[in-house]
């Protein structure tokens, strides 16, 4: 499998106070595309953190989903507080709030995605210094995407 593409979206605002500097898409043998990666600096670096979605449960009195950390149910109001939403997962599974929606299997896998998108990331910020730039995230999905 080999990666084609890397769309990079910049993140425009005051970076002292956010970690966020970009998100990305990325296609792999120009057939199937993952987008929303983020592109995070923390303290050794850049950090690639791949999509992901907020974990739900099930009220115990009307099913409605809600999501985990809930206090109320959104649909009945009943009070989840004493609900446990992970009784359903197994005791192997961390108690998180964010699981991925896809995910490289391997380290060497994750590695060469690292790699890849920290060095278009580092290309766009140089592209982002020319006048008329339009990142090439905007480019493929029009500018009101």
């Amino acid at each position: 499998m080999t990666i084609t593409e890397i769309r990079i979206k910049l993140i425009e605002g005051d970076r002292s106070r956010q970690r966020l500097r970009a998100f990305c898409s990325i296609t792999f043998d120009g057939a199937f595309v993952v987008r929303d990666l983020k592109i995070l600096e923390g303290n050794q670096g850049y950090f690639v953190a791949m999509p992901s979605r907020k974990l739900s449960f099930r009220c115990p009195n009307c099913r409605q989903k809600n999501a985990v950390g809930s206090n109320f149910c959104n649909a009945c109001g009943r009070d989840l507080r004493g609900a446990d939403p992970f009784a359903a997962l197994s005791e192997v599974e961390p108690r998180k709030q964010y699981v991925d929606v896809a995910h490289p299997i391997d380290s060497a896998c994750r590695e060469e995605i690292h790699r890849a998108i920290v060095a278009a990331y580092e290309e766009e910020k140089i592209r982002a210094q020319a006048p008329g730039y339009v990142s090439s995230y905007d480019e493929y999905w029009g500018p009101d995407a």
